[in-house]
């Protein structure tokens, strides 16, 4: 298996994973670590599986610098399971923390920036048992009603006392990201309530997970990560989760929290090393062989900065072409335009169809937009390489040098 065999893959998950991982995962379907079994035979309770995941996690913190106060859990199912049970977890926390509060006084903040925290939203609103309070909503923010941004500081209202305080880091819809900088479209963790214990702070980091540190990570009471964007295959979740969320649900459930079902509490997962039951075993196969070449080439400092050469490339293209008034960029610069999600719209839907079509047929795979919001978008997660992200380059400018002159506005 060469390049040449294989298309840029930038799809917006799942999407494109290192070709020497896929290929040492092939061999590993057929004997997993000189065992004789394959991977996808083997049993997790295996001492050869319970050692690869416990290498996983460890990996996880050191590349991260996770402190001891936080557990690395795997979860089966994907992100969106989690904006269910962080509601549930967090919510018994606190009830055993405020046993006497109505559910009316008991207080979710969200803070909308794209589809998904409004998804997030909308699924704690479903489920009950506290109302939420929309900390700050970017459309309110946007010259045309959408998500094209993040606001500046000065526009977040958090409640004094939250049962949960969600954020998704990455809008790969949107094309929308927090800053890593202190810069205004950072997270304001210096706007978080204090001096009522440890933080309840929740991040959906799914599509940007590994491609750079985490911003005070210490203060977060959970972050969850879906595989299938930057780590691994789609089925599994990354949790990192402080010990204090570990709570007991079922004296929670005896004062009138909601009953949890096994299998989605923080606490048994903890308990039981992440194999209470089967867990997707392949894919954390899969992750673990990523995080390994990940740390091998100079771990996440060092993708962090491949990764921002790669999307200032696409964005210097963007320029180009709205300066010809061929398209534009979905999120302006300094609104927190995406490293991992680079969204552009042509003015000309023909030509924007013809950019699509043309790109496929050059071996530019997954370039069309979310269904929900058309257009283009570019996921260049870590397994897309420099190399790959030159070829989209080219094949940009030379599209845009024989359609600026018809499309010029």
């Amino acid at each position: 298996m060469s390049d040449s065999t294989r298309v840029i893959n930038l799809s917006a998950g799942p999407c494109s994973l290192p070709e020497l991982v896929l290929q040492e995962a092939s061999r590993g379907l057929l004997n997993f670590n000189g065992t004789g079994i394959g991977i996808a035979e083997i049993s997790h309770r295996s001492p050869e599986f319970v050692a690869y995941i416990n290498d996983v996690a460890s990996m996880i913190r050191i590349e991260l610098d996770v402190p001891p106060t936080h557990h690395i859990l795997f979860a089966q199912g994907g992100g969106a399971l989690q904006f269910s049970t962080v509601v549930l977890n967090l919510l018994a926390r606190h009830r055993l923390l405020h046993p006497d509060l109505l559910d009316s006084e008991r207080v979710m903040d969200y803070v909308l920036t794209g589809w998904f925290s409004d998804m997030a939203l909308n699924e704690a609103n479903r489920m009950g048992g506290g109302r939420t309070n929309v900390v700050v909503d970017a459309r309110l923010y946007s010259s045309c009603g959408k998500f094209d941004n993040i606001p500046s500081h000065e526009a977040y209202r958090f409640s004094p006392d939250p049962a949960l305080i969600f954020y998704c880091e990455n809008e790969t819809v949107d094309g929308v990201q927090f800053s890593d900088s202190t810069d205004t479209t950072s997270f304001p963790f210096h706007l978080l309530p204090q001096g009522k214990g440890p933080l309840p702070l929740v991040a959906d980091y799914s599509s940007s997970f590994m491609s750079r540190p985490i911003p005070h990570l210490a203060d977060h009471a959970v972050i969850f990560a879906s595989a299938q964007k930057n780590i691994g295959p789609a089925g599994l979740t990354v949790l990192i989760v402080r010990h204090d969320c570990l709570v007991d649900s079922d004296a929670a459930a005896k004062l009138g929290a909601a009953s949890i079902p096994y299998t989605l509490m923080y606490k048994t997962l903890a308990d039981n090393g992440s194999l209470f039951n089967t867990p997707s075993v392949f894919a954390i196969y899969v992750t673990g062989l990523v995080i390994r070449r990940l740390r091998d080439l100079g771990g996440v400092v060092y993708i962090d900065a491949v990764n921002k050469r790669k999307a200032e490339r696409l964005y210097a293209v963007i320029r180009d072409g709205e300066a010809k008034g061929v398209l534009r960029a979905r999120v302006a610069e300094g609104k927190g335009r995406s490293l991992m999600n680079v969204v552009f719209d042509f003015y000309d839907s023909e030509v924007q169809e013809r950019f699509v079509s043309n790109g496929e047929a050059c071996g530019i795979k997954g370039i069309r937009g979310h269904p929900l919001v058309k257009g283009t978008r570019l996921s260049i997660y870590n397994a897309v390489t420099e190399d790959q992200v030159n070829t989209v380059v080219a094949y940009m400018r030379d599209f845009l040098a024989q359609h600026s002159a018809s499309c010029v506005r």
